[in-house]
């Protein structure tokens, strides 16, 4: 029989099979003598131990299309990134770290920013011109109001979908929109530091429909940038690319060079400087990082 890991407590993992439900699995030691540990979004081959208590053991762990290491999963198609349009604002360099890890691991990225019922279109207009500028889909939806949810639904159909981003911007309530079942904790946002409490403590796939999963993570307010080369950062900017190769030095950094095509982009406005003062920053980051 094959399912997908959902979730993982304790050495227990919960296989979801297409038709039968839920199995309680454990991992044959197999696994641990290989230092193989079953993830939640796993493809897995089991064997039923007692139908009438949905009980197995997890026999194979079926090729992984991917592997993310924070949160800890595999096969995601498709990240959900949300940040709320304003309590609190965006954390733009937070957000763009996030898409650099996103980047790094070849993993689509769909913007989602919440609380549009109590946004400006200013603001809006702002995260537009950022976010779509360097090709993110960006959506303005409410949890709260229901607005725009039907949007985000068809997104994410027949896809497993990691769902991301910090405390106190909704994500659980808009997990209860998608998957009413799900009924997840909601945390209240401090109205004193505008920030939320952590209402996630374990990845948790859930199914909307036989063929479509979100899995929610938890929140995070600080992601250390991966082990990469400060050289290597300039290949996770998309907006980069079409200026690659037209500065006057090879292997140019796009930092304090003379004649950058990228430094001209950015004067010119066709890169934002939201996006290029992140990239500064988190060049300076990995730079720093390597001298300790």
């Amino acid at each position: 029989m094959q399912g997908k890991i959902i979730k993982g407590i304790a050495g227990f993992y919960y296989v979801d099979v297409a038709g039968s439900g839920v199995y309680e699995c454990k991992a044959k030691g197999i696994f641990r003598k290989e230092k193989i540990k079953p993830l939640v979004g796993d493809n897995v081959e089991i064997e039923v131990l007692d139908e009438a208590e949905k009980t197995g053991n997890i026999m194979e762990i079926l090729p992984r299309k991917n592997e993310l290491i924070r949160p800890a999963s595999a096969n995601v198609d498709q990240a959900l990134v949300v940040f709320a349009v304003t309590k609190p604002a965006p954390h733009f360099y937070l957000l763009d770290r996030f898409l650099v890890m996103m980047e790094i691991q070849e993993i689509p990225v769909i913007l989602c920013f919440n609380k549009e019922d109590i946004g400006e279109e200013e603001e809006m207009e702002k995260l537009r011109e950022i976010y779509e500028g360097c090709g993110y889909p960006c959506l303005f939806i409410s949890a709260r109001k229901e607005r725009n949810i039907d949007e985000v639904r068809k997104l994410l159909q027949g896809k497993t979908t990691v769902i991301a981003g910090p405390s106190g911007v909704g994500k659980s309530s808009l997990i209860n929109r998608l998957q009413p079942e799900a009924n997840m904790e909601t945390g209240a946002v401090s109205r004193k530091i505008e920030r939320g409490r952590h209402t996630t403590r374990h990845a948790e796939l859930f199914p909307i429909d036989g063929e479509s999963y979100i899995m929610d993570t938890p929140g995070f307010s600080s992601l250390h940038l991966p082990e990469i080369e400060k050289e290597e950062l300039k290949y996770y900017f998309p907006e980069f690319a079409p200026y690659e190769g037209k500065c006057r030095f090879q292997g140019c950094d796009h930092i304090h060079e003379p004649d950058c095509a990228v430094k001209a982009a950015v004067e010119e406005g066709k890169i934002h400087p939201v996006r290029y003062g992140d990239y500064q920053d988190m060049y300076q980051e990995l730079k720093d990082r390597r001298r300790y």
